[in-house]
């Protein structure tokens, strides 16, 4: 690309990027968006919960969502990784995996996270498909199934509520002991939820849909979906900015979708646990308008 220098460089071209741009690009803002195509639910078959786009797939939503931030001839698309970015006298400037680098005056990082996946045969292959995190996104379709939850202690007592609200045939896997407290284990007795503390082999599964839990005992259980909470990171190196983490791991922002250094706003799944299209396009467009608040106060 010819032009180096841009009002704002977004990092990452999905549901959040997208839609930061869609405001930016409105409001004549000259934006670069840097995103390498591969996005964290690029294996799931279908999306939920997004009105107008409910059940469609998920590159089917992001493709006319493109198609639609194309309109906006200020608005630029840029095929690549983002190896590094620095903060500049006059902005910032995003270094490419190729070497070659851009600056902005401002920057938003819409990177999303990358999912860490457990030393587990075939739960990788299911991820998305019918082992799934979110209830919200998939819990409809496999509503009153044979249904499992990886997870232990608090985090699995917390998510088993929800998810009894979709099944009642609800089994949690802790994968070794459970760490529940006497309160917990009473409560979860009542719901006839049961707890497996058997250690899990692998995950026996049809293209990503599974069939059974194998265990390391050479039990076997037939379930339908699996629910877990896994550990993730960030997509990009955000520790060259500065900006702040939060225990969770989530990068560290205000009600303005501004992180904790001046200039950089974030969005979409690097900020939330709340992980959905809807919530990243949401969280998108208001960066997307704050950030060109900023540059119009600046500017005036």
């Amino acid at each position: 690309m010819e032009n180096k220098n841009f009002d704002v460089i977004i990092t990452g071209g999905s549901y959040s990027g997208l839609s930061a741009a869609m405001a930016l690009g409105r409001s004549l803002r000259n934006v670069l968006i840097i995103d390498n195509g591969k996005p964290c639910n690029r294996q799931t078959p279908h999306s939920h919960n997004f009105v107008t786009h409910d059940g469609k797939t998920p590159s089917e939503i992001a493709q006319l969502a493109r198609k639609d931030v194309e309109k906006y001839n200020t608005v630029h698309f840029y095929n690549g990784t983002v190896a590094k970015t620095q903060k500049t006298i006059g902005g910032f400037e995003v270094e490419i995996s190729s070497g070659e680098k851009f600056k902005a005056k401002k920057l938003i990082l819409a990177s999303g996270v990358k999912d860490k996946m457990p030393d587990i045969p075939g739960f990788a292959e299911c991820w998305g498909i019918s082992v799934i995190h979110c209830p919200y996104c998939h819990g409809y379709e496999v509503k009153n199934e044979v249904t499992g939850i990886l997870s232990n202690g608090d985090m699995a007592y917390e998510f088993s509520k929800l998810i009894f609200n979709l099944t009642k045939n609800l089994t949690l896997f802790t994968n070794g002991k459970a760490t529940f407290t006497e309160e917990q284990l009473e409560k979860l007795k009542q719901n006839t939820i049961i707890i497996n503390e058997d250690e899990i082999a692998g995950i026996k599964h049809t293209n990503g849909f599974i069939q059974r839990i194998i265990f390391k005992s050479g039990k076997e259980i037939p379930l339908q979906a699996l629910y877990a909470k896994i550990p993730f990171e960030q997509n990009i190196n955000v520790d060259d900015l500065g900006c702040e983490i939060t225990e969770q791991g989530f990068i560290k922002v205000d009600m303005m979708q501004k992180t904790t250094i001046p200039g950089v706003y974030a969005c979409g799944d690097n900020v939330t646990m709340m992980r959905s299209v809807a919530n990243a396009v949401a969280q998108g467009n208001f960066a997307g308008a704050m950030v060109n608040k900023e540059l119009s106060d600046e500017e005036f």
